[in-house]
C-alpha cells in the first residue's frame, strides 16, 4: 500500500542522497517543501538544474569558478601575493580560510588526500601543477594547509619531498585546529591563529 505519493518519496530519497542526511532528516527536508509555496521549490530546483552548468575550475588553482571564467579572481587580483600559496584538499577550504581574513597570498586546490585505502594515489592530486606554478610564480611560501589526519600529514609530506631543491619556505598550520576535523567545518577564530601562528618545517620531516 502506497503510504505517501511517489514524488514525495521520490524527494525525500534524493534528500538522503545527501551527506550526513539520515532518513528522519530527510523527510523534515521533503517536508518543508511540501508545506511551503510553489516558489520555494521551483527556486530549489533552479538552482540545482543550473548547478553543474555554472561552475567550472580554475586553470590555476583549481578552485571553483563560474562556468565562463578560466581564472580565479583569487588569483588574478593583482593584490594578492603569488609567491604565497596556501595548499588545500579540497574548493571549500579555500572558503573557510578567505573567511579569515587574514590570508592575501594564493591558493592551490588539490583535489583530495592521499588515502590508499580510498584508492587515491598522489598522481590523482593536483601535485604537479603545484610544482609548476612554484617555479612559475617564484614562488617564496608554500603553507601546507591540509587536514591534521593521517591523509592530510601523509599528502603533506609528499608534497615536501616533491620540492626537492627548491628554495621555498615550507610551513604548516599552527596545531590549534583539532585532529580529524576538515578544514572547512574549523571555526574562524581557531582557523586564524593556526593561520597566523604556522610553523616552519624542514623538507622531507612532518
Amino acid at each position: 500500500m502506497q503510504i505517501l505519493p511517489p514524488a514525495l518519496d521520490d524527494l525525500i530519497e534524493a534528500f538522503g542522497l545527501l551527506p550526513g542526511v539520515g532518513p528522519r532528516t530527510a523527510e523534515r527536508y521533503a517536508y518543508y517543501m511540501v508545506k511551503h509555496d510553489q516558489a520555494s521549490a521551483n527556486r530549489l530546483a533552479t538552482a540545482l538544474s543550473a548547478l553543474h552548468g555554472g561552475i567550472g575550475y580554475c586553470e590555476k588553482t583549481f578552485a571553483l569558478v563560474p562556468a565562463d571564467q578560466t581564472i580565479s579572481d583569487l588569483y588574478s587580483d593583482p593584490r594578492r601575493d603569488k609567491t604565497i600559496i596556501a595548499v588545500v584538499a579540497d574548493t571549500f577550504d579555500v572558503v573557510a580560510l578567505e573567511k579569515t581574513g587574514q590570508f592575501k597570498g594564493t591558493y592551490h586546490v588539490l583535489g583530495g588526500l592521499v588515502s590508499p585505502i580510498d584508492n587515491i594515489t598522489p598522481e590523482e592530486l593536483h601535485i604537479p601543477e603545484l610544482m609548476r606554478r612554484i617555479d612559475e610564480d617564484e614562488v617564496k611560501e608554500i603553507i601546507l594547509a591540509t587536514n591534521a589526519s593521517v591523509e592530510g600529514e601523509s599528502t603533506a609530506l609528499y608534497i615536501q619531498q616533491q620540492l626537492g631543491e627548491r628554495e621555498v619556505l615550507i610551513t604548516r598550520l599552527a596545531r590549534g585546529l583539532p585532529i580529524g576535523v576538515d578544514l572547512e567545518y574549523a571555526d574562524q577564530i581557531t582557523l586564524s591563529r593556526a593561520l597566523t601562528g604556522r610553523q616552519t618545517l624542514d623538507k622531507g620531516i612532518s
